[in-house]
């Protein structure tokens, strides 16, 4: 009988796991599929200009909401490298005209519509680029940055390298983790900010960049799937396990001096030089949407 009861016990498990490896199979196909499709999204008309204000707008993006110089470094130039783990790693590219750069790859158009919609020159999805936090931005913005980028002096680097593993693919189709980055993005009525105002109403679009790591939710937590070595976002909620009683300039405090209330430091893995970078404007914006959210615990991402 006990033979009897293993012996089924051993089917209904072996059962279990090929179900589950089918199941895995299937979110890992349907990811590999969606990042080969080729979307039928026209090439924007964009106009670059030399003029000076326009060209310290696009510097301002690239610090700060674009966060180009977060990823690609200060320079541009890449070759840093991401190690996620089991998720995969990245070499971040680079994105200046000189030796292994991208930048003469792409028209000004292409890279509007790169910044914009998340697709590359060859009309699919770029992966793990924040395009999903750029959708929005009017299109005197994108040529800003665009104008800004074709000024920065070449500089000779490696190429960008993206290899995402099984576990990352897979996270990616439950919205876990953002790899597959054009399938988020509304390419027919793309998102549009209210014009800049110090108000909850146009946080909500700086705030996208914040969801990334602190979640949709914005409560924080272990990202899904990340190493234990990788830093836990903290709660960004008025939450008595996040932010109950700050003020503004408590908030500014912690992100200019990169250290939380009760004396340890930031993680590295957070850019506070985007925040930073952020014009006072969009830093009180920020902090009223924030103030505006239902009070979440942490975890609850």
């Amino acid at each position: 009988m006990v033979k009897k009861i293993l012996k089924w016990a051993a089917l209904v498990i072996a059962v279990v796991l090929i179900g589950g490896a089918g199941f895995l199979g299937m979110q890992v196909r349907a990811f590999n599929k969606s990042t080969t499709r080729v979307y039928d999204v026209a090439l924007p008309n964009v106009s670059l200009s030399t003029d000076s204000a326009v060209l310290q707008r696009g510097k301002h993006l690239a610090e700060s909401l674009g966060e180009c110089m977060a990823c690609h470094g200060p320079n541009l130039g890449g070759g840093a490298v991401e190690d996620f783990g089991p998720l995969g790693n990245l070499r971040f590219p680079n994105v200046t005209t000189g030796k292994e750069g991208r930048l003469t790859d792409y028209s000004d158009a292409e890279l509007a519509r790169l910044i914009k919609h998340g697709i590359k020159r060859d009309g699919r999805s770029v992966r793990f680029m924040t395009a999903q936090n750029t959708a929005w931005w009017p299109d005197e913005d994108v040529a800003a940055l665009i104008s800004w980028i074709r000024t920065v002096p070449p500089v000779d680097g490696v190429p960008g390298e993206v290899n995402f593993k099984m576990m990352a693919k897979v996270l990616d189709r439950f919205d876990a983790i953002s790899v597959d980055v054009a399938r988020r993005i509304d390419h027919v009525n793309p998102p549009k900010a209210p014009a800049p105002t110090a108000d909850a109403k146009y946080g909500a679009y700086v705030a996208i960049g914040c969801r990334g790591c602190h979640g949709e939710n914005l409560s924080g937590g272990p990202i899904p799937g990340a190493p234990a070595t990788l830093a836990v976002p903290l709660n960004l909620t008025m939450h008595e396990t996040g932010l109950k009683g700050f003020t503004y300039d408590d908030f500014m405090t912690v992100l200019r001096d990169g250290v939380r209330k009760n004396g340890k430091a930031l993680d590295p893995f957070m850019p506070v030089q985007v925040v930073r970078a952020m014009n006072e404007t969009e830093t009180r914006a920020l902090f009223a949407y924030l103030q505006s959210l239902p009070p979440r615990p942490f975890g609850e991402r």
